[in-house]
């Protein structure tokens, strides 16, 4: 139950209901940690990175020539993920698979608005007009494409701008 959002202050059980019916992540682990447990993401990161270089994901002009339609090199590799995304999810609920620590992992309906199209346009605009979306953009940086320093900002002053005023756009 709300007692007062102004303040904040919400019940635990509240908090992850109203969380579901949004983007919000609800599988957000319970579990304590120490520090050395996010080695694990750095690792992860660091070979995510060494792909994306490697497959040419992070190319400037690969992403110039995916939405020129010139190529279908990127079509491919996002292509790929969806289905392997697609396959994970239909795996994670056949098999009720829980996270390595033993929590389930919850999938919640999602309603659509058109808030949805004014983002992912917004959103495809800035990753053409840069040559980046979020997930390249450490690797761009790794790489000495220092300059990719301010799209990251830029990212990150967006998401900040959209945190302080999604309360009051309309979804």
């Amino acid at each position: 139950m709300v007692t007062n959002s102004k303040i904040g202050t919400m019940e635990q059980s509240t908090d992850r209901e109203i969380r579901s019916l949004d983007s919000v992540c609800v599988n957000e682990s319970g579990l304590e940690h120490r520090w050395y447990h996010n080695i694990k993401y750095l690792v992860v990161g660091v070979l995510f990175g060494i792909v994306f270089v490697k497959a040419e994901v992070i190319s400037w002009f690969r992403i110039q020539e995916m939405f020129r339609l010139q190529s279908f090199h990127m079509y491919g590799i996002i292509g790929s993920a969806v289905v392997v995304g697609i396959v994970s999810v239909w795996a994670i609920k056949k098999f009720n698979i829980k996270t390595i620590y033993g929590e389930p992992i919850v999938f919640s309906a999602k309603k659509f608005n058109k808030g949805q199209i004014y983002g992912g346009l917004l959103f495809g605009s800035g990753w053409g007009l840069t040559g980046a979306c979020p997930g390249p953009l450490f690797a761009q940086i790794g790489t000495g494409a220092t300059v990719v320093i301010v799209v990251l900002l830029s990212a990150i002053a967006g998401t900040w701008v959209y945190g302080n005023l999604r309360e009051k756009l309309p979804h």
